[in-house]
This record gives structure tokens, C-alpha cells and sequence, in this order.
């Protein structure tokens, strides 16, 4: 999912800058929203359980594509599905581009041993490396955000009226538990912010192991409203649109509050966002990261699935008081 939002302030810079020009994405239905409202951008959505599932699947994609009169090809993705559609499209004839996952700077980042602790070019920059070798020179100097969105009804039914609150958004998981923060810390977190009467913290996740971990978190506090289960990814956007700062992981709802242009704060474990992932337009000093003198493997991982013994608690090195203070700055 983060790999896909960080692509959106792109191709929103890329029609702004080249209007002349139209961009279809292929992707999963789900990311559909993503693109929403973006002037010559479509969508077309790929059906990987049916028509375009397996090897034959990807030989009726490419037909498909085919048909849209494509001029060139940027594949943002670079894995084996979207390698055999660029290759099948330049065998054709058509101008193909892919980007560089700059792999062997980001394992000499995480290698346990003569670690070369320096940022490595970010995801975002690379694609529009990946862009400027199809002739397109993107610049994301002055990028601009959506506005906030006039929230509906239903779910201002959940959220109520924002008035003069200030709306903070926490997504307290990730996909691998080296990035999540110790869920007793989170729940201090929580705390400290209900305090404030006129915070209102929103809660995000999804499953239903989440969902119920976040009802405990919330229960008893009036300004505490756990969301999770309650909005569709549509919804979701519309809300963290009209937040004034969203707390994450290094995961995919980090990456989608910064596509949408809303300040961000990101806690990392396993992880660093040295290794190129960290959320569009955000400076440094809202990452808040886990002590690399008592943890000096750090950054371990790029994505957070290497475990490492005696790392279990790194994140334990990020203060309570740390979060909440960067949350109210």
C-alpha cells in the first residue's frame, strides 16, 4: 500500500507539469482511490484472481494494455509480473522504463557488518529517475496537495464536526511486529493525548484482531474514536484529509497521510528511513527512531521481516514523552 501512495505525488506533479500527456495506472482495484481527482490519470485495474491470473493472465493483460495505445511504458513496480508486461510492450517497440530498487546500497545499510550507515536515494526520487529516462523531467519542488474534503454525512456520524478540535490520527500497526511500537507505550500515548480536551485521536487499522485491540484502546475515553472497520478506504482518505497530523509506523497509512499533504509523524524500529521510504515532503526530525547506541545493528531491515535476538525491544528506546511532545509541537 505505501509503495503505491508514494507514487501519487508523482504522477500528481507529472499532469501538472506535462498536461499534454495521459497516464493510465495499472494496478489493484483497492489502490483505485489513490488516483481519484486527478486530471488526466485513469485507472485500470487489474483482476489477478480471473482474466489476468498466471502466466496466461499476464499475456491477456498485456493485450489489454495493448488496446490503449500506449506510447511508453514506466514500471514503478520492477517485479517478475511487471518486468514480462514492460518486456512483452518493448519487444513491440514501444519505450520502456524501470525503476532502480537500488538494492546493494540498501543491503550495505542493513548488513549486520561494515554497515554504511548513509541515506540511500529515496523511493520517490527514483521514480522520477524512472520517469526522466522516458524524456519527462519532473520537479517536486513546489508540490501541491489535494484540499480538505467536505466530509459526508455518514461520516461525520462517526467522526462528529471537527469545530475547532485538533483531529490526530494514530495507525499503531504494521505488517511486520519489528516496526510496531510496544502497544502498552502506545496505549500511554493514547492517554496523554485524551487528556487534552480538545484533541479527538482517530484510530486506524484493519482485521479483526486490530479492530478489537483498538476498541480496548479507545473504551472510556469520549475523544478517543476507534475507525477501523467502520470506513471504506474511500472514507479513510476523506478523514485523514482533514487531519491535522497522523502518527504511524513506517507503514502505508505514514504514506498516505504525506500523498495527501498532512503533516506526519513516523516512530521506527527495525527499520530507518535512511533506507529510502520515508514519507514524501516530511522533514527528518518528525522520524523519531529507535537509540542506535544501545541497538547499533540498526537499521537491521529494509521492510522489517529480518528478526534479529536481543532487537525485540528497540523501540522500547523511543520515550512516551518523545511522541506526545513531537504530536503537540
Amino acid at each position: 500500500m505505501g509503495d503505491v501512495a508514494m507514487t501519487v505525488p508523482v504522477i500528481r506533479a507529472f499532469v501538472e507539469q506535462f498536461p499534454d500527456v495521459k497516464i493510465t495506472v495499472v494496478s489493484r482495484p483497492f489502490f483505485k482511490p489513490f488516483f481519484d481527482g486527478i486530471p488526466n490519470v485513469d485507472f485500470f485495474a487489474i483482476d489477478v484472481k480471473e482474466r489476468h491470473k498466471g502466466f496466461a493472465g499476464l499475456l491477456k493483460l498485456y493485450a489489454d494494455l495493448k488496446q490503449l495505445n500506449i506510447d511508453a511504458v514506466a514500471d514503478l513496480h520492477n517485479v517478475l509480473r511487471s518486468q514480462i508486461i514492460r518486456t512483452l510492450f518493448a519487444l513491440s517497440g514501444k519505450k520502456i522504463a524501470a525503476t532502480d530498487k537500488g538494492r546493494a546500497d540498501k543491503k550495505a545499510l542493513t548488513r549486520p557488518k561494515n554497515k554504511i550507515f548513509k541515506p540511500v536515494k529515496t523511493m520517490v526520487q527514483r521514480h522520477l529517475d524512472t520517469f526522466k529516462k522516458l524524456g519527462f523531467e519532473i520537479d517536486l519542488s513546489n508540490s501541491k496537495f489535494p484540499k480538505k474534503v467536505i466530509l459526508a454525512k455518514d461520516i461525520l456520524a462517526i467522526t462528529g464536526e471537527k469545530e475547532n478540535n485538533k483531529w490526530i490520527g494514530i495507525a499503531p500497526f504494521a505488517q511486520y511486529e519489528s516496526k510496531v511500537y510496544p502497544l502498552d507505550l502506545m496505549q500511554q500515548v493514547i492517554d496523554q493525548l485524551a487528556l487534552a480536551k480538545n484533541n479527538k485521536i482517530f484510530l486506524f487499522g484493519g482485521g479483526n484482531k486490530e479492530i478489537e485491540m483498538l476498541n480496548s484502546s479507545a473504551h472510556g475515553k469520549e475523544n478517543v474514536i476507534n475507525v477501523a472497520g467502520k470506513l471504506k478506504l474511500p472514507q479513510e482518505l476523506d478523514l485523514i484529509s482533514n487531519l491535522n497530523v497522523m502518527l504511524s509506523m513506517d507503514s502505508g497509512n505514514a504514506h498516505i497521510a504525506a500523498m495527501l499533504g498532512i503533516k506526519v509523524i513516523t516512530l521506527w524500529g527495525a527499520t530507518h528511513p535512511f533506507a529510502g521510504f520515508s514519507p514524501f515532503n516530511q522533514p527528518l526530525e518528525n522520524c523519531l527512531l529507535s537509540d542506535r547506541e544501545k541497538f547499533p545493528m540498526l537499521p537491521t531491515s529494509v521492510y522489517g521481516n529480518k528478526k534479529v535476538a536481543g532487537y525485540e525491544d528497540a523501540m522500547r528506546s523511543i520515550s512516551v514523552e518523545s511522541v506526545v511532545e513531537k504530536l503537540n509541537h
